[in-house]
This record gives C-alpha cells, structure tokens and sequence, in this order.
C-alpha cells in the first residue's frame, strides 16, 4: 500500500501523473540516493533516478520500480553544467508534468592526504557538491514556484563537516556549504512563492563502505549514542517528514545517532 496522499502534494494538481513526482539526483548508483528512490516509489511517488554515469544501475533500479507497480524514469545529466541541468529539468516536467520534490544526493567524495590535495581536487569537489547541488535546486525551485502547490527541495550535507576526519579536506570544503546555501534557497523561493521549502539533512554514518571490517562496522555503531549505524532508512524517514512539513524551511536536520554531540572523532 502506498501513502503519497500522507504528504503535502495535491494529488489533484494538473499533470500527467496523479501522484507527486520526485526526482532524486544521485539516485543511479547503489549509494543512499538510491535507496531513497526506491524507498519513495514505494511510498507512491512517481520518481525520476537521476545518474551522471551509472547508466546500468539507473535503468536497474527503473526496472525494478516498474515491477513493483511504480512509475519512473532515468535521466543521465551533468550536474556541473548548467545547460544539462536544465535539460534534466525540463525533461522532468515534459514527461510527468511537475516536480514536487527534490532530493540532491550527488556528490563526489575522494579520501587523499592534505599533502596530495591540489587546486583541481577543491574545485572537483566544489562542482558536484556546491555548484551542482546549487544549479539543481535552483532550477527545480524556480519550477516550483510557478506551481499552485510549490514543492519541497532538501539537499543532502553530511553531519560529520562538525567533526571532520584527516584526509577528506575537499570533500568536506564543499559539503559545509550546504547549510549556507539551504537557508539562502529558503529565503530567495519563498520570496517567489511561500509554499516552495528549503531544508537540508545531514546524514551521519547511515550507509557503510562495503570494504569495512566487522570491526569497522562495530566501532561506527559504538560511535553514536543510539549504537546503530547503516541504517539509510533513516534517511528516507526524514525526506518523508521534511515533505510533510509545511511550517518547516531553511533549517539542516542532523540525521546521526547522536555521535555529533559525542566527543570523539
């Protein structure tokens, strides 16, 4: 059973599917964009799987939607030129007839020594993380605004820019923009239409590596007050809130165990 009709959308807005549409960037490779598409298919959203070049996976996952009883689509976009993004856009609203909900979970993470991180590694990071993340919301936002319902936009930062790990200096320059960014988004859409919100979460440990140890694994639970870890369910539970928030904007939602407030790294 679905329950798209729990959320804010209209299921009674002009377009060309009766449910809301969500389009997931990201959502190509089995990261957490992924199961977050997946997991809103399931809760009746029709879902557009974004892939920058994980054409297979993208089509996969469309695949097993479908089977499922869902509606999708995968478009390939890259989410650092502007003209793609706006094609990716366009090509959403041409084939559903709306966009209610943007999850950006595009990123581009690359683990090296302070000592090997050159100009290109920062600028790298900042394309997808900062400046994609950035094109993507900024489009759908705008599409938003010209609909009766507006939409929801959440862009996904990471918890850990608060406590930051050695060798990850690119990474998390470009992800400590997201705060930032959520609340000027906030601020600019609503100017255009009220009912366009802006939130950010930031995930902490939800989706392990798959090359770490049982040890590893171990010890990403005993870092956290709640002794989970790898769970991106919590994730999806939190996009599902943050939809259904009409009184919520502008703010990041810490989605971590409680290890930010743990003093240890």
């Amino acid at each position: 059973m679905t329950d798209a009709s729990e959320t804010s959308f209209s299921e009674n807005q002009p377009g060309k599917t009766s449910n809301p549409v969500a389009l997931v960037t990201g959502s190509g490779s089995a990261r957490v964009g992924n199961y977050l598409v997946r997991g809103l298919a399931s809760k009746g959203f029709t879902v557009a799987v974004h892939y920058a070049t994980s054409k297979d996976s993208a089509e996969e996952t469309v695949k097993g939607i479908e089977e499922q009883g869902g509606t999708a689509a995968a478009l390939q976009a890259d989410v650092t030129l502007e003209s793609e993004v706006d094609e990716l856009i366009e090509t959403v609203l041409g084939q559903f007839g709306r966009i209610d909900l943007l999850v950006t979970a595009a990123s581009r993470w690359e683990k090296q020594p302070l000592e090997d991180v050159r100009a290109d590694n920062i600028r790298s990071a900042f394309d997808v993380d900062c400046l994609g993340t950035f094109l993507c919301a900024q489009k759908a936002g705008l599409a938003m605004a010209r609909q009766e319902s507006g939409g929801s936009i959440i862009l996904i930062g990471d918890a850990s820019i608060a406590q930051p790990r050695s060798g990850e200096a690119a990474y998390y320059l470009a992800k400590a923009t997201i705060p930032t960014m959520t609340r000027m988004l906030a601020v600019e859409l609503a100017a255009r239409h009220p009912s366009v919100r802006v939130n950010a979460i930031l995930p902490g440990s939800v989706m392990a590596p798959i090359e770490l140890t049982s040890a590893q694994l171990k010890e990403r639970r005993e870092a956290t007050l709640t002794k989970t870890a790898d769970n991106p369910d919590a994730i999806l539970q939190a996009v599902l809130y943050l939809t259904k928030a009409p009184f919520v904007t502008g703010t990041c939602l810490t989605v971590d165990g409680g290890r930010g407030i743990i003093n240890k790294v």
